[in-house]
Formats: structure tokens, sequence, C-alpha cells
């Protein structure tokens, strides 16, 4: 891990942001009436990641708290799910068969049961005695699979099949907001250079997560330019190391601080001089720069990035990846309703916001207009941001988190 460079210089789009003390948290009004009882004892929440790792930076701790109400009974009608249904939750990609086929065990199993699937609680987890009956059945099934890879594959389609039905008529499927906090009206869409493309390389509890940032990229720059891989399903990490593969390996970089080697900062990305010249004309055929974010929580990171190492090693035969990591560290406006415990530790869309940033300050790339593309992802930070506290508002619960840590943030 890099040492912070010193002084610290907030990105110039980003927003200064208020300290909150941990001795006068900013609670919600209340009626007048009997005294409210004490508030429970904080959720201890272990470190998530750091800047320098595109990653949501939820914890598991928090995990339980960013949607404590139950989603509707009977939430999985609608039977099997569809292509289209599938691709409107922000991929371009068929359905993977690994996850209709969890789908399918579902709704079999629901009507064996004779009663209707119950969903709730974060990742939409089943409730219920259904959820009794489906617990025994899927640990049976996990155990006739000897090889480690065929498990990993069933534990990610279970997550996405019960995501998928749980949140049926109940999240907007663009912004993955409940449909009465939808914010994708107010969201403007931006051309992203097509020099390079992004990969958002998923862990599957962060799919369809309403407190995600990962999906404001391709809500910015469209599914082709952002495009989303689920962590352990094999037909969507085929697609993505297809795409590598026709680029070539010098056209790949993670955004990850590999341990076995120095890393890599941004003014390392090496563009052609075919990108560089016909970066700007319109149908001119361009193999981008691969830019992969990891996404999700820090203690999952790690399985993230083994996968990748692995992957990379079998088609190439190296063993060290091609990772970066950014210089300049400045807190995402996220870090108003989820505090981080150091200063340089952020959400994916504020990396990625990063990352854009400093590719703009090479100036053979100043004419590509990136500081204006890194702005627009801030800006939908920014909305996202203000959908989540007033859905807190609504319900009743409070705007802030604990304060985790006394450095200054900026």
């Amino acid at each position: 891990m890099l040492a912070p460079p010193a002084p610290i210089r907030a990105l110039a789009f980003h927003r200064r942001l208020p300290l909150l003390r941990p001795h006068h948290p900013t609670l919600l009004p209340h009626s007048p009436g009997p005294p409210p009882p004490p508030p429970p004892p904080p959720r201890p929440c272990p470190a998530p990641a750091r800047f320098l790792m595109a990653f949501s930076t939820e914890t598991a701790g928090e995990e339980a708290e960013e949607e404590a109400l139950p989603g509707p009974a009977g939430a999985g009608g609608g039977g099997e799910v569809s292509s289209e249904e599938w691709q409107r939750w922000g991929t371009s990609s068929p359905l993977p068969t690994v996850v209709a086929s969890v789908v399918r065990q579902l709704l079999e199993m629901e009507s064996s049961a004779g009663e209707k699937m119950r969903f709730g609680g974060v990742g939409s987890k089943l409730k219920g005695d259904f959820k009794d009956v489906e617990d025994r059945k899927h640990r049976a099934v996990y155990q006739t699979l000897a090889d480690s890879d065929q498990k990993l594959q069933y534990y990610s389609a279970r997550q996405i099949g019960c995501r998928l039905l749980g949140s049926r008529g109940y999240l907007c499927q663009k912004c993955w907001l409940p449909m009465e906090d939808c914010m994708c009206s107010k969201l403007a869409p931006c051309n992203l250079w097509r020099g390079i493309r992004f990969w958002l390389y998923m862990h599957p509890k962060d799919f369809l997560r309403q407190n995600n940032t990962g999906k404001l990229l391709w809500q910015v720059f469209g599914i082709q330019a952002a495009s989303l891989c689920l962590f352990g399903i094999q037909e969507h990490e085929d697609i993505m190391w297809d795409a590598f593969q026709r680029s070539g390996k010098e056209k790949v970089s993670f955004l990850y601080p590999n341990k076995s080697a120095t890393p890599k900062s941004v003014n390392d990305l090496k563009f052609d001089d075919f990108a560089m010249s016909s970066g700007l004309q319109e149908g001119v055929q361009l193999e981008p720069l691969n830019l992969v974010l990891l996404d999700g929580t820090w203690s999952n990171s790690a399985a993230l990035y083994r996968r990748l190492k692995e992957r990379w090693t079998a088609i190439w035969g190296e063993e060290d990846i091609p990772c970066i990591s950014l210089s300049m560290l400045s807190a995402s406006v996220m870090h108003k309703l989820r505090p981080q415990p150091a200063w340089d530790r952020t959400c994916t869309a504020a990396a990625a916001a990063g990352l854009l940033s400093e590719l703009h300050m090479r100036p053979e790339l100043s004419a590509f207009k990136l500081e204006e593309q890194a702005e627009a992802v801030e800006c939908s930070l920014d909305i996202l941001l203000d959908a989540l506290i007033a859905r807190r508002v609504r319900l009743g619960r409070s705007i802030t988190r604990k304060q985790r840590h006394r450095r200054d943030c900026i």
C-alpha cells in the first residue's frame, strides 16, 4: 500500500465535507411526547476498503443497516426470470444458465410447498418457513458439488437468484433503489472517452444493493462503456476475459495495490498512437484500455483479486497482474452517510472519478474531456446520496453514522 502523499490535495470537483463529531450525532427531529428509548449500541464494523482499492466500502456490520424493513410478501411472484428482465438490471449479457437454474429451483420449491416465497432485509433474504426448507435443500445440493469452482458458481448464483426474485416490484431496475425513491430522472448521461472501458467486477453480495455506487458508472456512461461482471458467474467472467484477450494483455489494468510488486500509477498506463489519434473520431474501431474496478467489501476483496489473478496466470502464464494505484486522495461525498475508518478510503464510483481526473492531468489526454466525465460521476454520487438520505428521513432513521476516525478527510 502506498503511503499517502503530503500534503494531500483534494480533487478540484470534490465538495468539502463537514466533519461530524461522534459525541454530537445528527438525529432526526421527533414530535413532542415521552422521551424515546435510548438508541441501541453501534454495531461493530470491520475496516472497509482503502481508497487505492476500488471497492464498495460498506462492511458486513453496515449491510444489516442498509434496509431494515422487509420487502413485500410474495415478492418472488412473476415466474422465471427472462433475458429481458435480467438485462434491465444493468447488463447486456444473456441470463446466465446457472442463475436461471437456481431461480427455477426456487419456483419449483415454492410450488411444492404451497406457500409464497417471502423476502426481506439486505440482499432480499428468504424469510419464514420457506427459508428453512430452502436452506436444507441448498445445503444438500452444495454437498454434492466436489469441485470448488462449482461451489463458488452455485453460491454466487443463489445470491443473485434470491435478489432477483426478492427485488421484483420493489426496486427500480435501473438505479436499484425502492421505486418510491427512484433517482433515474435526475441522472444525466455522459459519453466516456472511447479509449477506455470500465469493468465492474462485482461480488454477488453487492448486486442490487441500494447503496452500491458501482452501478452509477453504467447509469452515467452506459452498459457498453461500463460493464458489469459478477464474481463466480462463469458466463459473465468469460465475456470479460474474452474482451481482454481481444484487446491484448497490454490493454488491461486493475485498480488494486499489487502486494507482490510496486504498484503502478495512472501515468504508467499506455495508450497507443492509434487510440490517441482516433479517439475523437466517430465510427473508428478502437480496442479500448480495459480498467477493472473490484466492487465488493473489504472482506471480499481478497477473493475477487485471487480469482482475477488465477485467470490471468492461466491465460498469459504470468504470476503478477498489472495493477495501478491512485496518487490523489480525497473523500467521497458518500462519506457523509457512511464515514470510513480513515480518510483514504472511499467508494467505487469515487475511485473511478479519481482515476478519470488523474488521466485528465496527462497533457496528451487533455482533449478527451476526462475531467467532465469525472465530474459526471461525482454528480451522480451527489444524487445517490440525496436519495438515500431522503429515504432515511422518510423512515425516521438517523442520517449519520458513528464517526470512526479523527483525522481530516480533506
